[in-house]
């Protein structure tokens, strides 16, 4: 045991990089460390980096100079997808920077410290910082979009088994926590690793879990939300009506020259079949802009899916770079000032979209969940259909499920009046 002694992670990026560092976290704890606190040195230091966009390499890169020079007497190791495209960096800034590939990822902490006998498993108990709980149930890649490096550095798609993701959660729910987020990097692929098994078999599995109030997917492809897997959610006692579906562009150009697996109509059908059996279903998507050979018609298609379903929520990413990627020696590449004007103009679409979406919800009765405060005397959190709303209220703490009524709907979100405590999901009424 290592009582006493002090650790520091700095995560960037997914999901994906959020649920290891929290493994990290839960096996350094179980060894006697603890978290270093603002303006103490640690012991031992972990940066997850991400390569995502150039922004993304910048901020890995700034992460591991920060860590290194503040905590000089620290063993330091650094992973992640930044560090697998470029191994020498990390080495170049000090030489006590362990280098640990995302395939080693697991065995990060076994390298760190080789003398400690029995390590505790790479798991999660708590996700720090969070109401709900990420969990990593597939890793890699076997899409090779013409933009993303991920493949690269992630390697080809492998996966948990049910049984395994089954009681992380049970551990998890015994911890606490209500609402369960399944993630990895393409979690369509999901295929049970050494026990086959399918995407809507994991939902069904984790759905029959005591004491879980909520479970959501992360990032999945239209062309993934099969018939199966949709029975599985709309069918589910605890499954969420809401899906993060990847739109990326709404051109049918554009999503073939990113060499996307589907279609513009492939991805409106898919949201179109799901709310028209449960009318509260709701939509978050990532977009990207800027994307060589992008024309004004094209992003006016996008602009046009973005009317049309009324996102909760919508991610946006001008279009970055990737060195070696086949989008990289594409022609007709978009200016930065191009891509600007077209980023405002999309988030300005996506804002009032979202608007739109929640005036339909305003005199409703909803369940909530708390997460967190953002003033003083107020408390936020969202419903099952992944709406936000803020409660005026000094007393109520985050991971309290609660009824409240939506009186106003502003900007940022949807203004709940608190009903009573420990509320139920109204919203699976509507698929019984």
């Amino acid at each position: 045991m290592e009582k006493g002694k002090r650790f520091r992670i700095a995560t960037l990026g997914c999901r994906t990089n959020q649920y290891e560092s929290q493994a990290y976290r839960s096996q350094l704890e179980a060894l006697g460390y603890v978290e270093a606190k603002e303006g103490e040195s640690a012991d031992l230091c972990i940066v997850n980096t991400c390569t995502v966009t150039v922004g993304a390499d910048k901020d890995s890169r700034q992460q591991i100079r920060r860590l290194v020079r503040e905590n000089p007497d620290a063993q330091v190791a650094v992973t992640g997808c930044a560090i697998e495209r470029q191994p020498e960096f990390a080495k170049s800034i000090d030489e006590r920077v362990v280098v640990v590939s995302n395939l080693e990822k697991e065995s990060l902490i076994g390298r760190l410290l080789p003398d400690i006998e029995s390590l505790p498993e790479f798991e999660i108990r708590r996700f720090e910082g969070h109401t709900r709980a990420f969990v990593k149930v597939q890793d890699g890649c076997n899409s090779y979009c013409t933009y993303c490096v991920i493949p690269y550095v992630r390697g080809r798609s492998r996966s948990r088994t049910v049984a395994e993701v089954v009681q992380e959660v049970e551990r998890l729910v015994e911890s606490g926590y209500r609402e369960i987020v399944l993630t990895g990097i393409n979690i369509g692929d999901f295929d049970g690793g050494a026990v086959k098994a399918r995407l809507a078999d994991l939902v069904r599995a984790v759905d029959e879990i005591k004491g879980l109030e909520r479970l959501r997917l992360s990032s999945i492809d239209p062309d993934e939300v099969d018939e199966e897997l949709t029975g599985a959610i709309l069918g589910g006692k605890r499954t969420c009506p809401s899906m993060h579906i990847v739109l990326q562009a709404g051109s049918n150009l554009v999503l073939k020259r990113m060499n996307r697996k589907y279609t513009r109509q492939i991805f409106i059908d898919t949201c179109e079949r799901l709310r028209s059996l449960v009318p509260d279903f709701t939509f978050t998507t990532d977009i990207i802009v800027g994307f060589p050979g992008e024309g004004e018609r094209d992003f006016e298609e996008t602009l046009e899916v973005i009317a049309q379903v009324r996102f909760a929520k919508v991610h946006m990413f001008p279009y970055s770079d990737r060195p070696n990627t086949r989008a990289s020696s594409y022609p007709m590449k978009i200016s930065p000032e191009r891509k600007r004007e077209r980023k405002e103009r999309l988030l300005r679409a996506a804002e009032l979209g979202a608007y739109r979406l929640r005036e339909q919800f305003l005199g409703r009765q909803m369940s909530v969940l708390t997460e967190g405060r953002m003033r003083e005397g107020w408390i936020t959190g969202h419903t099952a259909n992944f709406l936000s709303v803020s409660i005026e209220s000094n007393t109520l703490e985050s991971n309290e499920l609660v009824d409240v009524e939506l009186i106003e709907n502003r900007p940022d979100g949807l203004i709940g009046r608190l009903v009573r405590k420990e509320g139920r999901c109204k919203l699976r009424l509507l698929s019984d």
